[in-house]
């Protein structure tokens, strides 16, 4: 991999991880369309790099409300919780659907779902989805409106979303949005409940690396990864949240649509 790929798949990462059009189809059709072939340990080395980065950014831009349920964490099982534990709960129960699913459906997911193909046909459906979301009804709640019942719904839109081309943001703020959430609202809620999800994985695929030697020379694109991930990653939050203050999903809804359709242009041309 030359220098230029590794800042062009970063910088995929560090955008496609927070808006709402899907990281893990975005790096399968890179690596197809370009013919990025890696090396298995380099890949996954890779992987975690970008992965470490997003979480960098995401942890950065919310560190006030990560201190903040930190510590509240006594308070999350008293009956009358004050905002940021009630906030932790939440994410604890939102984050048990994607454990469940990952825990059942990861191998099958990795060795069978992680085609152009299955990303054309899921970011068709996430695009359907976020069109629907953003017609049907009012949308007027903030987070901490949130229940336990809804914070599963949104959570079970997060295990839908290790299907390549869902999209986890994309999947959850649809889900929020028609739960009667605002969009920035749905947006920050499913940033935090993302942390615990991107640190389970980036732990997990850390692990599975640690036995495998890594090609000489590769640090330094490595850590151009992470570097290049967390920087357009803060930057993607940032205004991803403003954007959705005032605007609709309807743009990166006709994007997924487009990109689907140009998968399946460049398969047909296989």
């Amino acid at each position: 991999m030359s220098f230029a790929a590794a800042v062009l798949l970063g910088a995929i990462q560090g955008l496609t991880e927070f808006l709402p059009v899907s990281s893990s189809a975005h790096l399968i059709l890179a690596r197809a369309f370009f013919g990025w072939e890696l090396e298995p340990q380099f890949g996954l080395a890779f992987d975690v790099a970008l992965h470490v980065g997003t979480l960098c950014a995401i942890l950065l831009y919310f560190r006030a409300e990560i201190v903040a349920m930190t510590a509240s964490l006594p308070q999350v099982f008293a009956r009358r919780p004050g905002r940021s534990a009630a906030l932790l709960r939440m994410i604890v129960i939102g984050t048990v659907p994607v454990v469940m699913v990952a825990l059942a459906f990861n191998d099958v997911i990795e060795q069978t779902l992680r085609t152009p193909a299955v990303a054309a046909a899921a970011l068709t459906v996430g695009a359907v989805l976020m069109l629907a979301a953003e017609r049907l009804g009012p949308r007027t709640r903030a987070e901490e409106s949130i229940g336990w019942w809804e914070a599963v719904l949104i959570g079970c839109a997060q295990a839908a979303a290790l299907i390549p081309g869902m999209s986890r943001s994309g999947g959850t703020i649809a889900m929020g949005m028609f739960l009667g959430i605002r969009r920035d609202a749905a947006a920050r809620f499913t940033f935090l409940l993302a942390i615990p999800a991107m640190l389970a994985a980036a732990a997990k695929e850390g692990i599975e690396l640690a036995s495998m030697p890594l090609p000489a020379g590769s640090a330094s694109l490595l850590a151009t990864g992470v570097i290049v991930s967390a920087v357009t990653g803060y930057v993607t939050i940032k205004y991803f949240l403003r954007f959705l203050a005032v605007h609709k999903l309807d743009v990166f809804a006709v994007y997924r649509l487009a990109l689907a359709a140009a998968t399946v242009v460049w398969l047909m041309g296989q």
